[in-house]
């Protein structure tokens, strides 16, 4: 079968419907001519300089995205800005981009359950769910118990975190084992997993003050390991699909999109 960008298209849009995304969100196909053969697809976390340039070297000519390059109105794409001289790039060098954002992340399987399968989670179940199966988040159970801290070197090492690792509320001696996950920015999240009885939720972009309030209130550890990397594991499962679905050459981005690229303490150099 020769794949075009709006058979591609419609492969996507049939394994995550737009409908299915949130009201605000802007998914699907966001450049590429429908009759556009599609040859080798690139997929990433951020549609970003780096990524486009990435695609432009492996010659892909179609690009998956989680994270859409135009999710605010705009009147003008005019190559004044990232966003417009990406636009440009991508229409000037033939490649199509198809985003797959929120309808994404509540998919079955989706954005989370790439996450919890990762950490080994098994029995799993919507955090707080949607209908039909779906919804935002997973919760499972560990295969064994363990210590907080153990969980959290399990973290650190199973997913792309940047090299300083996971940040962890709680005491690292409190036994783990059924463990609520969401990728991406989940905070508003963290009652649904309190309300799940987890001992545990692992997510990205928590905030002070609500990671506070659940400590003080008993509520279950939680660890940030932030939006990249909870969202990057997806991306495999996501081109395994598509290699099997189209038998089209799937390229998972090697290019890490995490803005924050080194930390510092105040008795060592910066770390790169």
């Amino acid at each position: 079968m020769t794949w075009t960008v709006a058979t591609f298209a419609e492969l996507l849009e049939n394994e995550f419907p737009a409908r299915w995304a949130e009201p605000w969100d802007r998914v699907g196909l966001v450049t590429g001519r429908p009759e556009q053969p599609v040859t080798r697809v690139l997929a990433v976390v951020d549609v970003l300089p780096s990524t486009v340039a990435e695609a432009l070297d492996t010659g892909a000519d179609m690009i998956i995205a989680h994270h859409p390059l135009l999710l605010s109105g705009v009147s003008s794409v005019a190559a004044t800005t990232y966003q417009g001289r990406i636009i440009h790039d991508l229409i000037g060098n033939g490649v199509a981009l198809y985003v797959a954002h929120t309808n994404a992340d509540v998919a079955n399987p989706g954005v989370s359950d790439a996450l919890a399968d990762l950490l080994g989670l098994t029995g799993t179940r919507p955090l707080r769910a949607t209908e039909e199966g779906r919804g935002f988040g997973r919760i499972g159970r560990l295969p064994a118990p363990c210590t907080l801290g153990e969980f959290a070197h399990l973290a650190a090492a199973a997913l792309p975190v940047a090299h300083w690792g996971v940040r962890v509320a709680g005491d690292p001696a409190r036994p783990v084992s059924t463990v609520a996950v969401c990728g991406g920015s989940g905070d508003e999240f963290i009652r649904d997993a309190v309300a799940a009885g987890a001992d545990v939720y692992l997510t990205g972009d928590l905030k002070h003050h609500r990671v506070a309030d659940v400590l003080a209130t008993g509520g279950p550890a939680l660890v940030d390991a932030g939006h990249y990397a909870t969202e990057r594991p997806w991306l495999t499962p996501l081109a395994a699909w598509l290699r099997t679905a189209t038998g089209l050459e799937t390229i998972v981005s090697e290019t890490t999109t995490d803005p924050f690229g080194f930390h510092a303490c105040a008795t060592l150099d910066p770390v790169a």
